[in-house]
């Protein structure tokens, strides 16, 4: 593989604020390296550093000669009267891959996702060979994630992607990297998608736990040598108080980096009995011309927990605002429950005053709020969301998408709900906080209604999943799972049907060549060197002296991905000579 970029000893810090300290990454041909972490680690940051639009504090940025670069930002904007064509002709062949028909459609009157995929598709058409996206699925529907998954596991080029949707990194990424202050270097970065990642980070904490078990062990040993009469050491004792006390430092440090802060969730329910709090029939909407949904029936009663999918259009949040009364149906009925009390995160986070401070945001009654009977001081409310209360002065306008995400989820949690209506909660929070949002959900006694492109949250929170196509048509499903392949069904059932008949009639035909029979006949002993090979690699890997040496537990670690990578591909190549044997 050919290095395409190199970053040394990289730190970064806002005033008083350290975003990241030493920090060091290449990047080479081929890789699509996932970029993940809190929100406030500075992933954004880095990114623009490692491709010239900032200037880091410290460190080396060294690109390849002639390295040709393409950006594309979390939203992207256009010049006010710009067109399609400007940006991606139509004898562009990303015109049709990315999906357009019209070349003159002003860009501005485009909807966020397609507006995404007109960035996205200018900036690869560039030719380049890195490619940096920040939050590249954010405004993207289903169809269009698909598309962009799509596009960039066939791509030419190498891409950075900062993103906290985890399917999306599972299925594109060949390298994930975590930007964190936890790590020693502050990051971690694994070779493999987001499964293999959270495999070798929890591997990883569990030999620092260990570590730090050793470690405090024998700091205890050297505190009490250190604590007796001065008359009992010498000097030659000197060597050993130095290295008493590094040791005492290098805990220290890891206690530091392992006080990581994450937000608390908790929804208040009204813990309502009513059996049907929502009841929905034979209801329509049109908006202009376009048939949205014709003739749906919906229930919703407590512990439902309802996901609505469909294409950016497709009247999700339309049918989100009629269940909430915002908007009248045209036809059909809508019962509620007496005193039905309905909660709702909004997307475009429009209920929060940007003018407002923080403190006001949070607390807009005064110093203090009452959570499930507790009355609560605004300084403690604001700690339990991850804020510094030298924040609390800051104007609403200049927190970052992830902090008014979370003072959004802070004004909720305040409201007895016995409906909560969210539409696209998951933006702009970190991998952390989904987390924590996800057991909440989980945990709400009344019904949710759910809006979201992520996947992984669509598929663990939905009881079952509404889909719209668009076109007047709703089906209900079981789980996302079923929605998706219905929705893969449906758009190229012909060309499946002839992929599969394709690829019988070339599998009728195999059989092993002179070259292969000799590789099938070898690979039970290849197989068994590379799992030995595996095994000396993990009993390495838990050896006292890898595990107190951060450096070599990475590289450990590293090397460890490589064996298991050639394992598995070793498995899928005899399980294809194999079939082509019991073909031939």
């Amino acid at each position: 593989m050919g290095l395409l970029l190199s970053v040394q000893s990289l730190s970064k810090q806002f005033g008083a604020t350290i975003l990241f300290q030493n920090v060091s990454l290449t990047i080479e041909d081929n890789q699509r390296l996932g970029l993940i972490g809190p929100n406030g680690a500075g992933k954004s940051t880095l990114l623009k550093i490692l491709s010239g639009l900032d200037d880091s504090d410290a460190g080396i940025v060294a690109p390849k000669k002639g390295l040709k670069i393409a950006n594309v930002p979390q939203d992207p904007v256009f010049p006010k009267g710009s067109i399609v064509k400007d940006f991606l002709s139509t004898d562009n062949p990303w015109f049709g891959l990315a999906g357009f028909s019209d070349a003159n459609q002003e860009c501005n009157s485009l909807s966020g996702g397609w507006k995404k995929r007109l960035a996205i598709a200018h900036a690869a058409s560039q030719s380049p060979d890195l490619l940096f996206l920040d939050e590249p699925t954010n405004h993207l529907d289903l169809e269009g994630i698909l598309w962009l998954e799509r596009s960039l596991q066939q791509a030419p080029f190498s891409c950075v992607l900062i993103s906290h949707d985890r399917q999306f990194l599972e299925n594109t990424a060949t390298h994930v990297a975590e930007l964190n202050s936890v790590y020693p270097d502050g990051v971690f970065r694994v070779e493999g998608n987001y499964t293999k990642f959270l495999e070798r980070r929890e591997q990883y904490f569990e030999a620092e736990r260990r570590r730090k078990e050793g470690l405090e062990a024998v700091v205890k040993k050297e505190l009490a040598w250190l604590g007796r009469k001065a008359k009992a050491r010498t000097r030659k004792a000197a060597a050993r108080i130095n290295s008493a006390h590094a040791l005492i430092d290098e805990l220290k440090d890891m206690d530091e980096r392992a006080r990581v802060s994450s937000t608390s969730i908790d929804f208040t329910s009204s813990f309502r009995q009513t059996k049907r709090l929502i009841d929905a029939k034979q209801i329509s909407k049109s908006m202009g011309d376009k048939l949205l949904f014709k003739d749906l029936d919906l229930v919703l009663v407590p512990g439902i927990k309802l996901g609505i999918a469909g294409a950016n259009g497709s009247g999700k949040s339309t049918l989100l605002k009629m269940l909430m009364k915002q908007l009248e149906q045209d036809s059909g009925e809508i019962k509620w429950a007496d005193n039905l009390k309905m909660v709702y995160f909004d997307q475009q986070r429009e209920q929060l005053n940007p003018k407002a401070t923080l403190k006001e945001a949070l607390a807009p009654n005064g110093d203090s709020v009452i959570f499930q009977g507790s009355v609560i001081h605004v300084n403690a409310w604001a700690k339990k969301f991850l804020f510094e209360v030298a924040q609390l002065q800051q104007p609403v306008h200049r927190l970052s998408g992830g902090e008014r995400a979370r003072v959004l989820l802070a004004n909720l949690m305040l409201q007895p709900a016995d409906v909560l209506f969210l539409d696209e909660p998951t933006n702009d929070l970190d991998i952390p906080t989904l987390g924590v949002l996800e057991e909440s959900l989980e945990e709400f006694p009344g019904a949710l209604v759910l809006v979201t492109h992520d996947r992984y949250l669509m598929d663990r929170i939905s009881t079952h999943v509404l889909g719209l196509d668009g076109k007047g048509g709703a089906t209900l499903f079981a789980d996302y799972e079923q929605y998706e392949q219905d929705l893969l069904s449906k758009k190229a059932p012909a060309a499946k049907a002839k992929n599969t008949s394709n690829t019988q009639s070339n599998t009728a035909r195999k059989k092993l060549s002179y070259t292969e029979q000799r590789e099938y006949d070898s690979m039970e002993a290849t197989l068994a060197d590379a799992e030995a090979r595996l095994v000396a690699k993990q009993e390495e890997s838990e050896r006292p002296d890898v595990v107190s040496n951060h450096v070599r537990v990475q590289q450990v670690f590293a090397e460890l991905s490589v064996i298991e990578q050639e394992v598995d591909t070793l498995y899928a190549r005899w399980a294809e000579l194999e079939s082509k044997q019991s073909q031939g």
